[in-house]
């Protein structure tokens, strides 16, 4: 059930202000990442306007609205009632009420619950408001000193170590900087198949961004992958930037793709990874993967 709801206002510097009236709408608002000072005024105004704040856990953002002396109704949206809970969401717009989405931290749908309700939404013809503000993902892209002008966010990768080396030799040809999250457990892993596939390239560990422990660790993917093996888990949410790949490394990841392509035209998927694997010395099981990649991209002609 919703939290009860209190006089829609917010404080800042000990000021209380009243926020303008929200049309009925879902607004999604991006929350602080760490630092509860990053929030935007504009938010304020949409998580004191909002007769009612969708959240993934309702006590992480309790702290936040209580920072800012804000008392609205709260009912939790996560992956796993998302179902049941995005048709009452939807209902509350189609009744005039306004809903605000916000994520336990950052900007909401980015490898956040929040796909499926904005579809709805826009299926339904109701309005969906963006309220920008902080980003895990452009902070660490930002703060790397790696190329900015193109950039892939790739989420999470696969926690088992085949399916994820898989997954990253389908990035290892794009010409952009990658952007992963990382649980701190897998860190030292992930690192070492991102070494393995990706080879040599400048990379940074991003770590409690805008938080009093804040880390930036820049080097090459080998050196990162060895230093974290040897300190183990770090604290903390993780952001992981790597370099795009140099000329002869997108030569020879295309050259790759180019022979994987040639192959399946003559023969099954399977059977042209496995002759890819023998000349080219790769895995079998990656290089079916990537093939399998290439043909959802519709590369494969």
């Amino acid at each position: 059930m919703p939290e009860e709801a209190g006089e829609r206002s917010f404080i800042v510097g000990g000021v209380r202000f009243t926020p303008p009236a929200l049309q009925p709408a879902l607004y999604l608002v991006s929350t602080p990442i760490g630092n509860l000072a990053d929030i935007t005024l504009r938010a304020l105004e949409a998580l004191a306007g909002a007769e009612l704040v969708a959240c993934e856990d309702t006590r992480v953002t309790r702290v936040l609205l209580r920072r800012y002396g804000i008392q609205r109704p709260m009912i939790a949206y996560h992956e796993h009632n998302e179902a049941e809970a995005a048709p009452r969401l939807i209902a509350a717009i189609e009744e005039g009420r306004s809903v605000a989405l916000a994520s336990d931290a950052g900007t909401p749908l980015v490898s956040d619950p929040g796909y499926r309700l904005v579809r709805l939404a826009r299926e339904r013809g109701l309005p969906v408001v963006p309220i920008p503000g902080p980003s895990a993902v452009l902070a660490a892209l930002t703060v790397s000193g790696l190329p900015t002008d193109s950039f892939l966010f790739a989420g999470f990768l696969p926690a088992k170590a085949g399916q994820r080396r898989s997954r990253l030799e389908a990035f290892a040809a794009v010409p952009a900087t990658l952007v992963f999250f990382e649980s701190p457990r897998r860190l030292g892993p992930s690192l070492s198949d991102m070494a393995e596939v990706l080879g040599d390239r400048q990379a940074v560990v991003a770590r409690e961004l805008t938080k009093v422990f804040e880390e930036v660790r820049e080097d090459t993917l080998p050196r990162l992958a060895r230093y974290y093996q040897e300190t183990g888990a770090p604290k903390g949410e993780v952001v992981i930037c790597i370099a795009p790949p140099g000329k002869a490394q997108a030569a020879e990841a295309q050259e790759i793709d180019r022979l994987l392509l040639e192959l399946a035209a003559d023969m099954p998927a399977s059977k042209a990874a496995g002759e890819a694997a023998r000349m080219t010395g790769g895995r079998k099981a990656d290089l079916y993967q990537r093939l399998i990649a290439l043909k959802e991209r519709g590369d494969g002609g």
